[in-house]
């Protein structure tokens, strides 16, 4: 309704009420002036815009790891925020220029906070920045900042070195095996960790790596992880996006874990436990900050102490021990007592990479490109150096 035909409706109303009352006093009822209409309700307070929000995925939220994690919490920020912002997603978009033009569009759309969920958009999220000073961009597992732009990852090589120590305890053939995306830092450091929880059982563990150079690719995951079990790996680990890895231990009478999400339910006979990611306490602190005007730029790097990575659902036939060395793995990360990389470690040509109790800093464990001790082959890209 027109604001001024609602006052002039108002004014009308409220002038009969007045003579009405007028007459009623004349007429000696003694009712009281102010009892007979109700106060004219103030003027409500003009609505706050919402914060539009959109999030790019690499892979299909029904991955059942890492794009279904970010979608999750998603979904937990748009419950917790209600009314306040609108979130929308892309998924499935290449790290290519395609991720360029999604982001441009989102932009276009009203967003002014961006979620781009992938190392590979790293660039494409550098240079849409640049162009776009109003729109505050979140870029996840990247290195590189901006006035505009944050980088935020979560410490995924906690949950494999928790998930190592499992296999640790139920490898028979003392051979494990982990199926590889792409060679980044993130990567050849968390395969780097589970080995190491797996050798802090059994010191002779070895390793085997198939790299299948994709994020999501399922008929190359699960050719990787038959690939490892015909060559004596009988518990794997993954980097990779999709459900094939688990499922083929399934067919095939090995063990695994899930990766990013709680895929428990995919592969029961096989599943050893899950390495699950909650994005949903940095996703609630960034909306938190860019509400109240308090958007943060820098790098965000959350563990198990934030509350951020756990390994869950662990299986029934692990043995007790097992567990409770994982459980105290947990609570030392919690606490800060216990460190992953901490010496002594050596990489598999047998250079020491970490003297006997010294920790590896941001700066080390970023920059891994080397296997430690026990897993075979190089870093791809590192042959001959």
């Amino acid at each position: 309704m027109n604001p001024m035909r609602l006052l002039n409706k108002r004014s009308l109303l409220q002038h009969v009420a007045l003579s009405a009352i007028a007459l009623a006093a004349l007429a000696g009822c003694g009712k009281k002036e102010e009892a007979a209409a109700p106060a004219a309700a103030p003027a409500a307070a003009p609505a706050q815009d919402k914060l539009k929000i959109g999030f790019m995925y690499v892979s299909p939220i029904g991955d059942g790891g890492w794009t279904y994690q970010h979608d999750l919490g998603r979904k937990a920020i748009q419950e917790k925020y209600g009314d306040r912002i609108e979130t929308s997603f892309v998924e499935s978009v290449p790290e290519s220029a395609d991720a360029e033009r999604v982001m441009r569009d989102m932009a276009g759309q009203g967003n002014k906070l961006i979620f781009a969920t992938s190392f590979g958009y790293q660039e494409f999220v550098q240079k849409v920045a640049a162009d776009l000073k109003d729109v505050k961009f979140e870029h996840a597992t990247g290195y590189k900042q901006a006035d505009n732009v944050a980088t935020y990852d979560t410490k995924t090589f906690e949950g494999a070195y928790l998930a190592g120590i499992v296999a640790g305890g139920m490898t028979k053939t003392k051979m494990v095996g982990v199926v590889a995306s792409v060679p980044i830092p993130e990567v050849v450091r968390n395969i780097n960790s589970f080995v190491l929880g797996a050798q802090s059982v059994d010191p002779s563990i070895k390793a085997k790596v198939v790299w299948v150079n994709e994020w999501f690719s399922p008929p190359k995951e699960a050719e990787a992880a038959t690939s490892l079990i015909n060559g004596g790996v009988d518990v794997m680990y993954q980097n990779t996006n999709s459900l094939a890895v688990l499922k083929t231990a399934e067919e095939r009478g090995a063990r695994a874990f899930g990766k990013d999400g709680d895929m428990s339910a995919f592969a029961p006979k096989a599943h050893l436990g899950s390495a699950v990611i909650d994005w949903t306490p940095y996703y609630s602190k960034v909306v938190e900050d860019t509400l109240g005007g308090n958007w943060q730029g820098g790098n965000f790097w959350w563990g198990v102490k934030e509350g951020a990575i756990d390994l869950l659902k662990i299986a029934d036939d692990v043995p007790q021990e097992i567990k409770d060395r994982v459980a105290k793995a947990r609570d030392g990360l919690k606490d800060g007592s216990f460190a992953v990389w901490t010496g002594p470690i050596q990489d598999n040509t047998g250079k020491e990479l970490l003297a006997a109790g010294q920790k590896g800093d941001d700066k080390f464990l970023t920059g891994i490109n080397f296997f430690v001790n026990g897993i075979e082959g190089r870093v791809p890209g590192t042959e001959g150096k």
